[in-house]
Protein backbone atom coordinates (compact mmCIF):
# COMPACT_ATOMS: atom_id res chain seq x y z
CA UNK A 1 0.00 0.00 0.00
CA UNK A 2 1.21 3.49 -0.73
CA UNK A 3 1.19 6.24 2.43
CA UNK A 4 -2.35 7.43 0.29
CA UNK A 5 -3.50 3.96 0.34
CA UNK A 6 -5.88 2.29 3.27
CA UNK A 7 -7.59 -1.11 3.52
CA UNK A 8 -9.97 -1.96 6.00
CA UNK A 9 -11.39 -5.75 5.87
CA UNK A 10 -13.05 -8.25 7.56
CA UNK A 11 -15.93 -5.81 8.27
CA UNK A 12 -19.88 -6.01 7.89
CA UNK A 13 -19.81 -3.05 5.71
CA UNK A 14 -23.44 -1.23 6.36
CA UNK A 15 -23.95 -0.19 2.07
CA UNK A 16 -27.13 1.54 1.82
CA UNK A 17 -29.42 -0.81 1.03
CA UNK A 18 -27.19 -4.09 2.28
CA UNK A 19 -24.75 -5.10 4.66
CA UNK A 20 -22.35 -7.25 3.93
CA UNK A 21 -19.12 -9.26 5.18
CA UNK A 22 -16.11 -7.77 3.01
CA UNK A 23 -13.43 -4.84 2.74
CA UNK A 24 -13.37 -1.13 1.83
CA UNK A 25 -10.39 0.33 0.07
CA UNK A 26 -9.54 4.34 0.28
CA UNK A 27 -7.37 6.04 -1.62
CA UNK A 28 -6.37 9.99 -1.17
CA UNK A 29 -9.42 10.19 1.55
CA UNK A 30 -11.83 9.05 -1.12
CA UNK A 31 -13.77 5.54 -1.32
CA UNK A 32 -12.16 3.25 -4.09
CA UNK A 33 -13.78 0.10 -3.87
CA UNK A 34 -16.04 -1.96 -1.70
CA UNK A 35 -15.91 -5.80 -1.87
CA UNK A 36 -17.81 -8.91 -0.49
CA UNK A 37 -15.80 -11.50 0.82
CA UNK A 38 -13.47 -12.51 3.24
CA UNK A 39 -9.98 -11.29 2.63
CA UNK A 40 -6.41 -11.98 4.41
CA UNK A 41 -4.87 -8.96 2.43
CA UNK A 42 -3.00 -6.33 4.00
CA UNK A 43 -4.77 -3.42 5.71
CA UNK A 44 -6.48 -3.69 8.91
CA UNK A 45 -8.68 -6.36 10.16
CA UNK A 46 -12.04 -4.94 12.12
CA UNK A 47 -12.71 -8.16 13.27
CA UNK A 48 -16.45 -8.88 12.41
CA UNK A 49 -17.44 -5.16 13.71
CA UNK A 50 -19.67 -3.08 11.84
CA UNK A 51 -18.44 -0.14 9.39
CA UNK A 52 -20.75 2.38 9.22
CA UNK A 53 -20.53 5.93 6.86
CA UNK A 54 -19.72 9.11 9.58
CA UNK A 55 -22.51 10.80 11.40
CA UNK A 56 -23.68 13.96 9.63
CA UNK A 57 -25.43 15.93 12.70
CA UNK A 58 -27.24 18.75 12.01
CA UNK A 59 -28.48 20.36 15.33
CA UNK A 60 -26.35 20.01 18.55
CA UNK A 61 -26.25 22.38 21.14
CA UNK A 62 -23.08 21.31 22.90
CA UNK A 63 -20.49 23.73 22.00
CA UNK A 64 -22.08 25.92 23.66
CA UNK A 65 -21.94 23.73 26.69
CA UNK A 66 -18.34 23.07 26.66
CA UNK A 67 -18.06 27.04 26.26
CA UNK A 68 -20.09 27.75 29.69
CA UNK A 69 -19.96 24.58 31.85
CA UNK A 70 -21.49 26.46 34.33
CA UNK A 71 -24.34 29.25 34.86
CA UNK A 72 -22.48 31.96 34.47
CA UNK A 73 -18.97 30.38 33.85
CA UNK A 74 -17.00 30.39 30.74
CA UNK A 75 -14.43 28.49 29.30
CA UNK A 76 -11.66 29.73 26.66
CA UNK A 77 -13.77 29.65 23.50
CA UNK A 78 -11.05 27.28 21.05
CA UNK A 79 -10.99 25.10 24.10
CA UNK A 80 -14.13 24.57 24.29
CA UNK A 81 -14.78 24.00 21.07
CA UNK A 82 -11.79 21.23 20.76
CA UNK A 83 -13.20 19.47 23.33
CA UNK A 84 -16.61 19.97 22.32
CA UNK A 85 -15.42 18.43 19.20
CA UNK A 86 -13.58 15.53 21.03
CA UNK A 87 -16.86 14.10 22.22
CA UNK A 88 -18.33 13.87 19.16
CA UNK A 89 -15.73 12.40 16.88
CA UNK A 90 -16.01 10.00 19.91
CA UNK A 91 -19.80 9.41 18.69
CA UNK A 92 -18.89 8.49 15.59
CA UNK A 93 -20.05 12.06 14.03
CA UNK A 94 -17.54 13.36 11.24
CA UNK A 95 -19.40 16.45 10.15
CA UNK A 96 -21.25 18.55 12.71
CA UNK A 97 -23.23 21.86 12.30
CA UNK A 98 -23.07 23.26 15.40
CA UNK A 99 -26.13 25.22 16.89
CA UNK A 100 -25.46 28.63 17.86
CA UNK A 101 -27.63 30.53 19.84
CA UNK A 102 -28.47 34.48 18.31
CA UNK A 103 -31.31 36.81 19.99
CA UNK A 104 -31.07 37.47 23.37
CA UNK A 105 -34.46 37.08 25.55
CA UNK A 106 -35.73 38.14 29.01
CA UNK A 107 -33.11 37.27 31.53
CA UNK A 108 -30.24 35.22 29.13
CA UNK A 109 -27.10 34.83 29.89
CA UNK A 110 -24.22 36.62 27.63
CA UNK A 111 -24.23 32.89 26.04
CA UNK A 112 -26.98 33.75 23.45
CA UNK A 113 -24.53 36.99 22.71
CA UNK A 114 -21.54 34.94 22.24
CA UNK A 115 -22.09 33.35 19.06
CA UNK A 116 -19.49 35.38 17.29
CA UNK A 117 -17.16 34.25 19.49
CA UNK A 118 -17.99 30.30 18.98
CA UNK A 119 -18.52 31.04 15.21
CA UNK A 120 -14.55 32.41 15.66
CA UNK A 121 -13.41 29.49 17.75
CA UNK A 122 -14.93 27.34 15.22
CA UNK A 123 -13.27 28.41 12.15
CA UNK A 124 -9.75 29.18 14.08
CA UNK A 125 -9.50 25.28 15.36
CA UNK A 126 -10.77 24.26 12.04
CA UNK A 127 -8.16 26.06 9.92
CA UNK A 128 -5.71 25.38 12.43
CA UNK A 129 -6.13 21.92 11.82
CA UNK A 130 -6.97 21.25 16.01
CA UNK A 131 -10.32 19.18 14.99
CA UNK A 132 -11.44 15.61 14.24
CA UNK A 133 -14.67 16.22 12.91
CA UNK A 134 -15.55 18.71 9.87
CA UNK A 135 -17.61 22.00 11.46
CA UNK A 136 -20.05 24.06 9.95
CA UNK A 137 -22.31 26.55 11.85
CA UNK A 138 -26.29 26.08 12.02
CA UNK A 139 -27.70 29.56 13.64
CA UNK A 140 -30.48 29.34 15.93
CA UNK A 141 -32.63 32.00 15.32
CA UNK A 142 -34.93 32.44 18.22
CA UNK A 143 -37.44 35.06 16.73
CA UNK A 144 -39.05 37.00 19.72
CA UNK A 145 -36.01 38.74 20.49
CA UNK A 146 -35.27 42.36 19.72
CA UNK A 147 -31.70 41.72 18.85
CA UNK A 148 -31.94 38.25 16.67
CA UNK A 149 -31.86 40.57 13.57
CA UNK A 150 -28.86 42.64 13.95
CA UNK A 151 -27.45 39.49 14.86
CA UNK A 152 -27.86 37.54 11.93
CA UNK A 153 -26.70 40.67 10.14
CA UNK A 154 -23.50 40.15 11.74
CA UNK A 155 -22.88 36.24 11.27
CA UNK A 156 -25.53 35.39 8.19
CA UNK A 157 -22.49 35.82 5.85
CA UNK A 158 -19.42 33.93 7.87
CA UNK A 159 -18.02 31.20 5.31
CA UNK A 160 -19.32 28.06 7.37
CA UNK A 161 -22.83 29.06 7.99
CA UNK A 162 -24.70 26.20 6.49
CA UNK A 163 -28.46 26.31 8.12
CA UNK A 164 -30.63 28.86 10.07
CA UNK A 165 -33.54 27.55 11.87
CA UNK A 166 -36.19 30.01 13.01
CA UNK A 167 -37.55 29.28 16.55
CA UNK A 168 -40.31 30.22 18.52
CA UNK A 169 -39.88 29.05 21.92
CA UNK A 170 -42.50 31.47 23.61
CA UNK A 171 -44.46 29.11 26.53
CA UNK A 172 -47.78 27.89 25.38
CA UNK A 173 -47.48 27.00 22.18
CA UNK A 174 -44.80 24.75 19.68
CA UNK A 175 -42.49 22.96 21.95
CA UNK A 176 -43.61 23.92 25.12
CA UNK A 177 -47.80 23.79 24.73
CA UNK A 178 -48.03 22.47 28.00
CA UNK A 179 -45.90 25.46 30.19
CA UNK A 180 -45.85 23.30 33.37
CA UNK A 181 -43.24 21.54 30.67
CA UNK A 182 -41.53 25.08 30.66
CA UNK A 183 -41.96 25.37 34.11
CA UNK A 184 -40.30 21.99 34.71
CA UNK A 185 -37.12 23.14 32.44
CA UNK A 186 -36.53 26.42 33.79
CA UNK A 187 -37.04 25.76 37.46
CA UNK A 188 -35.44 22.48 37.70
CA UNK A 189 -32.48 23.47 35.81
CA UNK A 190 -32.14 26.39 38.11
CA UNK A 191 -32.71 28.89 35.37
CA UNK A 192 -35.50 30.85 37.00
CA UNK A 193 -36.81 30.57 40.88
CA UNK A 194 -40.38 29.36 41.07
CA UNK A 195 -41.55 32.99 42.12
CA UNK A 196 -40.34 34.24 39.34
CA UNK A 197 -41.50 32.19 37.08
CA UNK A 198 -45.09 33.68 36.10
CA UNK A 199 -43.55 37.09 35.35
CA UNK A 200 -41.13 35.79 33.35
CA UNK A 201 -43.24 33.56 31.18
CA UNK A 202 -45.41 37.45 30.96
CA UNK A 203 -42.48 39.21 29.41
CA UNK A 204 -41.43 36.35 27.11
CA UNK A 205 -45.22 36.39 25.68
CA UNK A 206 -45.20 40.41 25.15
CA UNK A 207 -41.83 39.96 23.57
CA UNK A 208 -43.06 37.11 20.81
CA UNK A 209 -46.07 39.93 20.30
CA UNK A 210 -43.91 42.65 19.48
CA UNK A 211 -41.44 40.64 17.59
CA UNK A 212 -42.06 37.16 16.34
CA UNK A 213 -43.60 37.69 13.45
CA UNK A 214 -42.01 40.24 11.53
CA UNK A 215 -38.34 38.19 12.65
CA UNK A 216 -39.43 35.35 11.21
CA UNK A 217 -40.28 37.09 8.03
CA UNK A 218 -37.37 39.02 7.97
CA UNK A 219 -35.13 36.45 8.64
CA UNK A 220 -36.22 33.80 6.29
CA UNK A 221 -35.69 36.44 3.63
CA UNK A 222 -32.17 37.38 4.29
CA UNK A 223 -31.58 33.33 4.25
CA UNK A 224 -32.96 33.05 0.89
CA UNK A 225 -30.98 35.64 -0.20
CA UNK A 226 -27.82 33.88 0.79
CA UNK A 227 -28.83 30.56 -0.38
CA UNK A 228 -28.63 29.30 3.21
CA UNK A 229 -30.80 26.28 3.98
CA UNK A 230 -34.03 27.28 6.24
CA UNK A 231 -35.20 25.11 8.82
CA UNK A 232 -38.62 25.36 10.90
CA UNK A 233 -38.39 24.76 15.08
CA UNK A 234 -41.24 22.71 16.54
CA UNK A 235 -43.68 23.07 14.49
CA UNK A 236 -47.14 22.16 16.20
CA UNK A 237 -50.22 22.89 13.61
CA UNK A 238 -50.23 22.40 9.52
CA UNK A 239 -50.67 26.54 9.89
CA UNK A 240 -47.34 26.51 11.12
CA UNK A 241 -46.49 24.09 8.26
CA UNK A 242 -48.50 26.60 5.43
CA UNK A 243 -46.43 29.11 7.11
CA UNK A 244 -43.01 28.01 7.13
CA UNK A 245 -43.49 26.36 3.61
CA UNK A 246 -44.68 29.79 2.48
CA UNK A 247 -41.21 31.61 3.75
CA UNK A 248 -39.06 28.72 1.96
CA UNK A 249 -38.45 26.19 4.49
CA UNK A 250 -36.76 23.05 3.76
CA UNK A 251 -36.38 21.38 6.87
CA UNK A 252 -38.77 20.57 9.81
CA UNK A 253 -36.83 20.17 12.72
CA UNK A 254 -38.69 18.52 15.79
CA UNK A 255 -42.11 19.11 14.93
CA UNK A 256 -43.99 18.45 17.76
CA UNK A 257 -47.44 16.46 16.80
CA UNK A 258 -47.87 14.09 14.18
CA UNK A 259 -50.34 16.41 11.93
CA UNK A 260 -46.96 18.91 11.47
CA UNK A 261 -44.95 16.02 10.71
CA UNK A 262 -47.48 14.87 7.93
CA UNK A 263 -48.13 18.61 6.74
CA UNK A 264 -44.26 18.81 6.64
CA UNK A 265 -43.78 15.82 4.24
CA UNK A 266 -46.62 16.89 1.71
CA UNK A 267 -44.73 20.12 1.55
CA UNK A 268 -41.79 18.31 0.82
CA UNK A 269 -39.47 19.18 3.90
CA UNK A 270 -37.24 16.81 5.52
CA UNK A 271 -38.48 15.72 8.81
CA UNK A 272 -35.85 15.78 11.98
CA UNK A 273 -36.75 14.44 15.10
CA UNK A 274 -34.24 13.95 18.45
CA UNK A 275 -32.09 10.91 18.58
CA UNK A 276 -32.78 10.96 22.34
CA UNK A 277 -36.51 10.90 21.83
CA UNK A 278 -35.95 7.64 20.50
CA UNK A 279 -33.65 6.28 23.22
CA UNK A 280 -35.41 7.33 26.08
CA UNK A 281 -39.03 6.24 24.58
CA UNK A 282 -40.35 9.59 23.98
CA UNK A 283 -40.04 13.04 23.89
CA UNK A 284 -38.87 15.18 27.39
CA UNK A 285 -41.33 18.03 26.75
CA UNK A 286 -44.51 15.44 26.08
CA UNK A 287 -44.51 15.79 22.53
CA UNK A 288 -45.49 13.17 19.68
CA UNK A 289 -42.98 10.28 19.82
CA UNK A 290 -40.05 10.17 16.69
CA UNK A 291 -40.66 5.79 17.04
CA UNK A 292 -44.24 7.27 16.17
CA UNK A 293 -42.79 9.28 12.72
CA UNK A 294 -40.69 5.98 12.17
CA UNK A 295 -44.12 3.98 12.23
CA UNK A 296 -45.85 6.29 9.83
CA UNK A 297 -43.09 6.83 7.63
CA UNK A 298 -42.80 10.62 8.44
CA UNK A 299 -39.22 10.72 9.96
CA UNK A 300 -36.07 11.38 7.74
CA UNK A 301 -33.07 12.47 9.88
CA UNK A 302 -32.26 11.83 13.70
CA UNK A 303 -30.26 14.71 15.59
CA UNK A 304 -28.01 14.14 18.89
CA UNK A 305 -30.06 17.68 19.57
CA UNK A 306 -28.37 17.56 23.58
CA UNK A 307 -26.76 14.06 23.73
CA UNK A 308 -23.79 13.47 21.10
CA UNK A 309 -23.91 9.41 21.38
CA UNK A 310 -27.58 8.93 20.67
CA UNK A 311 -27.84 9.26 17.07
CA UNK A 312 -25.89 5.75 16.87
CA UNK A 313 -27.59 4.10 19.69
CA UNK A 314 -31.09 5.62 17.94
CA UNK A 315 -30.02 3.79 14.78
CA UNK A 316 -29.34 0.39 16.15
CA UNK A 317 -32.16 0.27 18.75
CA UNK A 318 -34.79 1.12 15.69
CA UNK A 319 -33.39 -1.89 14.28
CA UNK A 320 -33.29 -3.98 17.06
CA UNK A 321 -37.01 -3.62 17.79
CA UNK A 322 -37.71 -4.44 13.96
CA UNK A 323 -38.72 -0.93 13.08
CA UNK A 324 -36.25 -0.41 10.62
CA UNK A 325 -33.37 -2.43 8.76
CA UNK A 326 -29.76 -0.96 9.81
CA UNK A 327 -29.30 0.25 6.13
CA UNK A 328 -32.17 2.24 6.70
CA UNK A 329 -31.51 3.50 10.39
CA UNK A 330 -28.27 4.09 9.32
CA UNK A 331 -29.11 6.60 6.56
CA UNK A 332 -31.39 8.93 9.11
CA UNK A 333 -27.63 9.98 10.52
CA UNK A 334 -25.90 10.25 7.52
CA UNK A 335 -26.68 10.33 3.88
CA UNK A 336 -30.30 11.77 4.59
CA UNK A 337 -29.12 14.76 7.08
CA UNK A 338 -26.01 15.14 4.77
CA UNK A 339 -28.06 15.09 1.51
CA UNK A 340 -30.59 18.05 3.57
CA UNK A 341 -27.91 20.34 3.49
CA UNK A 342 -26.26 19.89 0.53
CA UNK A 343 -23.02 17.95 1.32
CA UNK A 344 -23.94 15.27 -0.81
CA UNK A 345 -20.00 14.19 -1.06
CA UNK A 346 -20.50 11.97 2.17
CA UNK A 347 -22.85 10.05 4.11
CA UNK A 348 -22.63 6.37 2.14
CA UNK A 349 -20.46 3.56 2.07
CA UNK A 350 -19.47 3.91 -2.08
CA UNK A 351 -16.78 3.76 -4.03
CA UNK A 352 -16.44 8.12 -5.02
CA UNK A 353 -17.91 9.40 -1.33
CA UNK A 354 -15.48 10.87 0.80
CA UNK A 355 -14.35 8.40 3.28
CA UNK A 356 -15.78 9.36 6.23
CA UNK A 357 -16.02 6.21 8.28
CA UNK A 358 -17.17 4.76 11.67
CA UNK A 359 -16.04 0.78 13.16
CA UNK A 360 -18.36 -0.44 15.44
CA UNK A 361 -18.66 -2.70 18.03
CA UNK A 362 -21.83 -3.94 19.75
CA UNK A 363 -22.07 -4.74 23.29
CA UNK A 364 -24.37 -6.67 24.85
CA UNK A 365 -25.99 -4.51 27.76
CA UNK A 366 -28.70 -4.61 30.35
CA UNK A 367 -31.16 -2.38 30.31
CA UNK A 368 -31.13 0.48 33.18
CA UNK A 369 -34.91 0.68 34.65
CA UNK A 370 -36.81 3.43 32.83
CA UNK A 371 -34.38 4.68 30.26
CA UNK A 372 -36.26 3.18 27.59
CA UNK A 373 -35.13 -0.31 25.10
CA UNK A 374 -31.81 -0.07 25.19
CA UNK A 375 -30.59 -3.44 24.77
CA UNK A 376 -27.32 -2.85 22.89
CA UNK A 377 -24.64 -0.32 23.07
CA UNK A 378 -22.79 0.78 20.03
CA UNK A 379 -18.78 1.35 20.73
CA UNK A 380 -17.61 3.59 18.87
CA UNK A 381 -13.89 1.33 17.78
CA UNK A 382 -12.73 4.05 15.02
CA UNK A 383 -13.47 6.72 13.37
CA UNK A 384 -11.40 8.17 9.92
CA UNK A 385 -12.55 11.44 8.21
CA UNK A 386 -11.21 11.71 4.67
CA UNK A 387 -9.45 8.22 5.04
CA UNK A 388 -7.36 9.93 8.29
CA UNK A 389 -7.77 8.39 11.33
CA UNK A 390 -9.20 10.68 13.96
CA UNK A 391 -10.42 8.90 16.85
Amino acid sequence: MTASEMILRNARIVLSDDVIHGSVRVVDGVITDVSAGTSTSAGEDLDGDYLLPGVVELHTDQVESHYQPRPQRFWAPVPAVVAHDAQMAASGVTTVLDALRIGSGPGDTTISRDAGTLAGAVTHAQTAGLLRAEHFIHLRCEVGTPDVLDAFDELGTHERVRLVSLMDHTPGQRQYADIEAFRTYMVGKHRLSPEGFDAHVAQLHTRAEQYSDTNRVALAARARDRGITIAAHDDATADHVAESSALGVRISEFPTTLVAADAARAAGQVVVMGAPNVVRGGSHSGNVAATDLVAAGLLDVLSSDYVPSSPLQAAFSLTDSGALSLPESVALVSANPAAAVGLDDRGIVAPGRRADLVRVHLHQAQVAEGVGPVDQVPIVRGVWRTGRRVS
